[in-house]
């Protein structure tokens, strides 16, 4: 069961949540909850708790005012890298695989505005920890809060550099704070200080919401992308290895049991409801989705996943049955589409799909403690690295036994792993492999890819807001 989704069914009297940092310039509502007096209750704090999960899961629409959420990062994530392209090379998506990415992209400036919707939604509650008397609750909120405002600014930082740093509930005129963009180094910092009270003040109840397994698998991953305190990466990971989660026997079933033990953190989704399903899953299949034919495979990733993939390529991808030498993605068929090994069908409206969009899951602890232990090398003999890697080549049917793990080795099998989950360019960025990745592949399809391409425009829209006073990326 899709733990605590229902709850969001509260926040509709809560109008003021639906607005980020720049819309209070926007005329104040005559009538409905203010956020400056709803906060009285930890019952009503609760209700702000939940809606930060409500923002990361954003709106199932077609409406560019809407934000989109975690729907969209696929866009910026995925078809930015090797794995994945358009099926047509039309309009905005096709800026992110020819990597001719223009400031008004409005894909980037919903996810920005998305994630900084987020940080002021944990603001919200940070801000109001005090309507709480009992200790340990108010501990745990703060530690959640914290985990949700660290996770976006992780994202935010990776994929912009550096950005406006808000760290409560600002006001209208508050543009210095706003509009200012901070060192991704003081970004950084933020996001570990917030992680670090998250480990503290969590357990390991959920999946849908943070959990100590989550921040302690994110702060890790925060030392491996700065690449610092590895033996400290190595000690949070096995942390999350020792506390109950195990691989499932079943690749497919990762995506479609989602109760399962290996799932650590997800996005909670459920099906035929507009106001809490997912249109991703069939954005990826053509003639199903609204505006399908985005987050194709691309031949290269084809080929690697044939070769390498194991019992994982055919949950992974499938030809386009209405179009030879075509791919799509299908680890997120609508609710298990197709009548596989899961033996589930479409819903009624594929585009109101419920599957959970998984965040953090247990084969990337695995992945992530061999690179810990690697800490920066070329290479690894270790035991206890060998022991996870080899157990998530196991599971795909890989059996033959491991002796080293290279960098290039631990890249590959975490590309066939976790392949169009939003991983690869992040994991080429960590690894520094990305400025050769891309370019070889950018000159083998006549793509356009340069260096500056690594970030993504600040949208223009923002630095309009700031009066210009906001500087753009450079290639930009």
């Amino acid at each position: 069961m899709k733990q605590f989704k229902l709850i969001t069914m509260l926040l509709v009297v809560v109008v003021s949540f639906t607005a980020c940092e720049k819309d209070f310039l926007s005329p104040a509502p005559t009538s409905g909850v203010s956020s400056e007096t709803y906060f009285s209750t930890e019952e009503e704090l609760e209700t702000a708790l939940i809606n930060m999960y409500d923002g990361i899961q954003g709106v199932n629409s077609t409406d560019p005012d809407d934000r989109h959420g975690i729907q969209y990062e696929f866009y910026i994530t995925e078809m930015r890298s090797d794995n994945t392209r358009t099926k047509s090379s039309e309009g905005e998506a096709a800026q992110f695989e020819s990597y001719n990415i223009t400031p008004n992209n409005g894909i980037i400036a919903n996810y920005y505005e998305s994630y900084y919707n987020i940080i002021y939604r944990a603001n919200v509650v940070l801000d109001n920890l005090d309507v709480i008397e009992n200790a340990a609750t108010k501990a745990s909120y703060e530690a959640e809060a914290k985990f949700v405002r660290a996770y976006a600014y992780f994202n935010l930082v990776r994929l912009y550099g550096d950005v406006p740093l808000i760290d409560r509930v600002v006001g209208p005129l508050e543009t210095d704070v706003q509009f200012a963009r901070v060192a991704a180094s003081s970004i950084y910092d933020f996001i570990k200080s917030d992680l670090s009270t998250a480990v503290n003040g969590l357990d390991n109840t959920y999946r849908t919401r943070a959990s100590k397994a989550a921040a302690q698998t994110l702060l890790a991953k925060v030392y491996l992308t700065l690449g610092e305190n590895y033996s400290e990466a190595q000690t949070l990971l096995e942390s999350v290895m020792a506390s109950g989660y195990s691989l499932e026997p079943d690749f497919g079933d990762v995506f479609y049991n989602e109760e399962n033990n290996e799932v650590i953190f997800s996005i909670g989704y459920l099906p035929n409801l507009s106001s809490d399903s997912q249109n991703f899953s069939a954005e990826w299949l053509n003639g199903v989705g609204r505006t399908s034919g985005v987050n194709y495979v691309t031949s290269e990733a084809v080929a690697v996943l044939d070769e390498f993939g194991g019992d994982r390529t055919a949950v992974s991808y499938r030809p386009d049955p209405s179009q030879v030498g075509q791919y799509q993605v299908t680890k997120y068929l609508p609710n298990g589409e197709d009548g596989g090994s899961n033996g589930k069908s479409f819903d009624s409206d594929p585009t109101l799909a419920g599957n959970d969009w998984i965040v953090i899951r247990y084969a990337d602890v695995l992945l992530l403690h061999v690179e810990a232990i690697m800490a920066g090398g070329a290479s690894t003999t270790a035991s206890k690295a060998l022991a996870s890697f080899q157990a998530v080549r196991n599971r795909a049917g890989l059996t033959d036994a491991v002796t080293e793990v290279t960098k290039e080795d631990l890249l590959l099998e975490r590309r066939v792993e976790l392949a169009f989950e939003n991983h690869r360019f992040f994991d080429l960025l960590r690894f520094g492999q990305a400025e050769s990745v891309f370019s070889a592949f950018s000159s083998a399809n006549n793509l356009g890819y340069s260096s500056t391409d690594l970030l993504l425009p600040i949208p223009q829209n923002e630095i309009n807001l700031s009066n210009g006073s906001m500087s753009q990326n450079p290639g930009y």
